[in-house]
């Protein structure tokens, strides 16, 4: 079974599968736990295979979900390349699975939600009360 993120030298490699509508998004050979979780609130699909015994690596692998359009799946497929990139990862994806648009709506998404607070600022709630010295 080969693995394209291995191949392509990415730490994430988003595909079509040749001859089906399977979206894929393949990470290297032991990826990290933090990448498949951020892929997995993404909206991928984690998929596993064990080897039959012990012997062999595990297999994990990333699917846009299978009830999706072929518009969702690449609308979902180039959502996910901003928040990769920003979270330090390499990231190949064809033309065919890339929208313009979509992208530039999910960078200023990230933007506006990295502009906003997470918590109220000091100025916003008030000084703080110094005790009588």
């Amino acid at each position: 079974m080969g693995n394209r993120a291995d191949d392509e030298g990415t730490d994430v490699e988003i595909y079509r599968r040749a001859l089906t509508d399977t979206v894929h998004a393949d990470t290297p050979t032991g990826a990290p736990e933090q990448l498949l979780a951020l892929l997995d609130q993404l909206g991928f699909e984690r998929n596993t295979l064990r080897p039959a015994g012990d012997e062999g690596p595990t297999y994990i692998w990333h699917e846009a979900p299978g009830h999706l359009s072929q518009r969702e799946k690449k609308r979902l497929a180039t959502r996910a390349v901003p928040a990769l990139l920003t979270a330090g990862y390499a990231v190949g994806i064809p033309d065919y699975l890339f929208d313009r648009a979509v992208y530039r709506r999910a960078v200023a998404a990230i933007r506006a939600q990295r502009a906003t607070p997470a918590s109220p600022s000091p100025a916003a709630t008030g000084r703080p009360r110094r005790s009588p010295g």
